[in-house]
């Protein structure tokens, strides 16, 4: 099923130390209703599945009306991409149900508020995202987590996922941080928030079995092939759907493509690996900062793809 990405806006109730989004919040003002719903109709085109992302589009005022005119345009799946916060208040979510919401995209990077608080920089996101999982597990809705990896919680990750499963999330995901030009300019901020690739491993393959034993789906996003061995099945690039994005004042026709032509990037070894050819690489600032010694192809001998 073909899905288009809708960036809504950049403004956000959070100011998460480790956003991809970076500054954009004061670069591009959010898209006006209008603006949207044109979107939405051209985007109706060639796609059955929709993702309201941002920014953050549950701080929208108009969030029910474009949800209620997506329903009208007859798009199969209507996920809103969100920290959760909003969704605390259970009217809320009913409303947005009703209008024609069915699938809600959270985010979760801490198994306590004294982490996540500190990762999102706002007091009480921890219980307000929490709180809206269970509003929404409630409601029989379809729950997706994401969980950005960084320095301060890797070590965290089997807590997470712990944590997720309690909850009775139907998908988890870890997702290696993806460097902003903020921190890519400021070495004491990449000291404090991006960790080693290969020191995060052992919590990554902790947290992705406690999910696979309680058989929640889960999966990694942005770790290349040669740090997943055991666990390759459980890579997200080999199941990310096709679709486009509508971003800041552009749009990208094909995202997958443009994430592999301009987003990651492959070392001078990784052609002797046995996964070259499906493998994307890392997210290309990583070994812009940190080399490619990490990354160790893997032998093809006996092997299959």
């Amino acid at each position: 099923m073909q899905r288009v990405d809708i960036k809504v806006g950049f403004q956000c109730n959070n100011r998460c130390r480790f956003c991809v989004q970076g500054n954009k919040r004061e670069e591009y003002p959010d898209k006006t209703t209008k603006e949207i719903k044109r979107i939405l109709r051209e985007a109706r085109k060639k796609h059955e599945a929709l993702v309201f992302t941002g920014g953050e589009p549950t701080i929208r005022k108009d969030l029910p009306d474009l949800v209620k005119y997506a329903k009208e345009l007859d798009f199969k799946v209507i996920q809103i991409q969100t920290n959760g916060r909003m969704f605390a208040y259970k009217k809320f979510c009913e409303n947005l149900i009703k209008k024609g919401a069915n699938e809600f995209a959270l985010a979760l990077h801490g198994h306590n508020a004294k982490l996540h608080d500190s990762l999102t920089t706002v007091p009480g996101s921890f219980k307000q995202s929490t709180t809206g999982i269970k509003n929404l597990k409630s409601l029989g809705q379809r729950i997706l987590m994401n969980t950005v990896i960084t320095k301060p919680n890797y070590r965290y990750l089997p807590q997470i996922a712990k944590l997720l499963v309690s909850l009775g999330v139907d998908q988890f995901q870890f997702a290696f941080i993806h460097i902003n030009h903020i921190l890519l300019e400021n070495k004491k901020l990449i000291d404090e928030i991006v960790p080693r690739k290969s020191k995060i491993m052992s919590y990554v393959r902790k947290g992705l079995q406690i999910g696979i034993d309680a058989g929640v789906r889960v999966m990694t996003e942005a770790i290349p092939y040669c740090f997943m061995k055991g666990y390759e099945d459980y890579i997200a690039e080999k199941g990310i759907p096709n679709g486009s994005v509508y971003d800041a004042e552009w749009s990208i026709e094909d995202y997958g493509e443009y994430r592999r032509r301009e987003g990651k990037l492959k070392g001078p070894n990784c052609s002797k690996c046995k996964y070259f050819k499906i493998c994307e690489g890392p997210w290309k600032e990583y070994p812009q900062i940190f080399g490619w010694e990490e990354f160790k192809p893997v032998e093809t001998k006996n092997t299959k793809i």
